[in-house]
């Protein structure tokens, strides 16, 4: 074969390669270059907290009711009112999950903590500027020495590696039916949850405490595997403010599993997860660009058409995501009970005229000015440069009201007036 053909061979085989959408492709695509995900060394607040173990700058306390949990809830500033409760069969230790002893769910805007009664780890995701989501374990038992996190790349991939998270380690909020022994009740369908998702499909399997008027959701419930109700009756699961007669909520650091809470988690793990095919999209089509280029001689740099196409794919997509595009109605008020909408709203930048991208509504729409406050985040701020630049061109765009589409129409005139003023004060990319 003349080096014109095998120009040609290679330039083919790799177009088409880069064109194939699936899970086996995209977990080979990220475990080689330029990824190299399990291999690369992750740089987070799990890693930096650990480095600082290690330097005896922090120390871990263990308690006996939840190990260590408290101490790392505390090191890593991810709030106790952040709790909510899933008691599906649906995750590492399910063995310790049942409706008697659901799973706790922490988190912050990058860190993901879930503990289970008498639970043999922590389980912990992060959102690593450079790998995405990364997964960790902390082992329960009172360690003698420093205690560990132990990177997981091969088990938590199994469910957080698929067309549910992007194609890409992502995380994973599903809504299904679930039965007294906590076990799914699969032929009765389950839905992978965000904040497009209409509330009265939300929640199977989960606990929810707040009020929500009239609004249904499928929180609280528990149903017989033999006979699934249709339609479903949940009148008492509806605006529930205690748990006590469910489970001994006094095992947990709260008796709360916050509905408000539980929004923004669904809201922000759908953000992490398109952050996270950006990041994976454009490193892994500059590294195919690269190689092109050098098989067919062009000069290095070369931009490819397939490049800038895939990137502005990936880029559109987490642009829609950012600025809630398609976001679920909401009919009636909603409030919590942990206190966490309160501790959230207080925290993150404001304009001149006291104006956050954390203030919420809750009557119509989560958030008062459409536009999440991830874009703060170091995930985020931190894009390839590419990508990086056309997010914000194409925020711009959006927001000047040159794109008025069915994709942004939610957007008034007013809510793209004044989240430009909030991200022109907060943020130097405006």
């Amino acid at each position: 074969m003349d080096d014109k053909w095998a120009r040609r061979f290679l330039f083919t085989s790799l177009m088409l390669w880069s064109l194939i959408d699936s899970p086996v492709k995209a977990q080979e695509s990220f475990e080689g270059p330029p990824i190299e995900y399990s291999k690369a060394v992750p740089s987070n607040p799990v890693s930096l907290l650990q480095e600082r173990l290690v330097r005896g700058e922090a120390v871990l306390k263990h308690d006996a009711s939840s190990g260590y949990l408290r101490s790392v809830l505390q090191e890593l500033h991810v709030p106790i009112s952040s709790q909510s409760l899933v008691f599906s069969k649906t995750s590492l230790q399910l063995r310790r999950i049942s409706p008697e002893t659901p799973r706790a769910l922490y988190f912050n805007d990058s860190v993901y903590l879930g503990f289970c009664q008498a639970g043999d780890v922590l389980e912990l995701s992060v959102a690593d500027p450079v790998l995405g989501t990364v997964f960790y374990t902390l082992d329960q038992n009172q360690s003698s020495g420093i205690p560990q996190f132990e990177r997981q790349t091969d088990n938590c991939l199994v469910c957080h590696s698929s067309s549910r998270t992007d194609g890409v380690p992502g995380h994973l909020i599903r809504s299904l039916m679930v039965e007294s022994s906590g076990q799914p009740v699969l032929s009765a369908g389950s839905r992978n949850v965000n904040h497009t998702t209409p509330l009265e499909e939300r929640w199977g399997g989960w606990y929810v405490t707040g009020l929500h008027g009239s609004q249904t959701h499928l929180g609280n419930l528990i149903v017989s595997r033999d006979a699934v109700p249709d339609p479903i009756e949940n009148a008492q699961g509806m605006n529930q403010t205690s748990l006590e007669d469910r489970f001994r909520v006094d095992r947990y650091l709260t008796p709360h599993s916050d509905i408000v809470a539980l929004m923004v988690l669904e809201h922000q793990v759908f953000v992490h997860n398109r952050i996270t095919r950006a990041i994976f999209t454009t490193r892994e089509a500059l590294h195919y660009e690269a190689a092109l280029n050098e098989a067919l001689k062009n000069p290095p740099g070369t931009r490819l058409e397939s490049t800038t196409r895939r990137i502005q794919n990936a880029g559109d997509r987490l642009v829609e995501a950012l600025l809630f595009s398609g976001e679920a109605k909401i009919l009636a008020p909603i409030s919590g009970t942990s206190g966490f909408a309160a501790q959230f709203s207080a925290s993150g930048p404001r304009d001149s005229q006291g104006r956050s991208l954390r203030d919420l509504d809750m009557t119509a729409r989560m958030f008062r000015f459409p536009c999440s406050y991830l874009i703060y985040s170091d995930s985020f701020r931190t894009l390839p440069r590419e990508m990086q630049s056309y997010v914000w061109n194409r925020i711009r765009d959006v927001l000047a009201g040159n794109d008025t589409s069915g994709k942004f129409a939610h957007l008034s005139p007013e809510d793209r007036q004044a989240i430009t003023e909030i991200l022109q004060q907060t943020t130097e990319e405006m």
